[in-house]
């Protein structure tokens, strides 16, 4: 039975993922290449990747004697549940909770704020 799809990227899985997001397709080959430092064994990439295809985020093809592997999400939607983890783990499922945490004391831009005060304008008109 296929392992329920993780949400949540670990450090090391997103090294990873990052090197398919860029090349779209890669064979555990390329990745071992593709790694900046710290470098991995190629055993160890080939059982991350396996892992992450296990977890529903890659996917594979063969060609050849090689497996080509691709990612099933973008990069966008990982960020979405990465988000969404910290929401409901650290902020009671809150979004108005997380917005003040992050904004409060930051120093923004003009044109931060006015991008801000447009999403929030959209909020209040039910998303439109």
């Amino acid at each position: 039975m296929p392992r329920r799809k993780s949400s949540v990227l670990t450090d090391h899985e997103l090294r990873l993922m990052e090197i398919l997001w860029r090349k779209r397709r890669a064979t555990v080959a390329d990745v071992v290449k593709a790694l900046p430092p710290p470098l991995l064994a190629y055993s160890t990439v080939l059982t991350t990747l396996r892992t992450l295809e296990q977890k529903g985020h890659v996917t594979h093809e063969e060609e050849g004697r090689a497996f080509v592997y691709r990612p099933s999400m973008q990069r966008a939607e990982a960020a979405k549940f990465a988000v969404r983890h910290v929401l409901d783990r650290f902020f009671g499922s809150s979004p108005g909770a997380l917005a003040v945490t992050l904004l409060d004391g930051a120093r923004l831009s003009a044109e931060d704020l006015a991008h801000i005060k447009r999403v929030l304008a959209r909020g209040r008109k039910g998303g439109k």
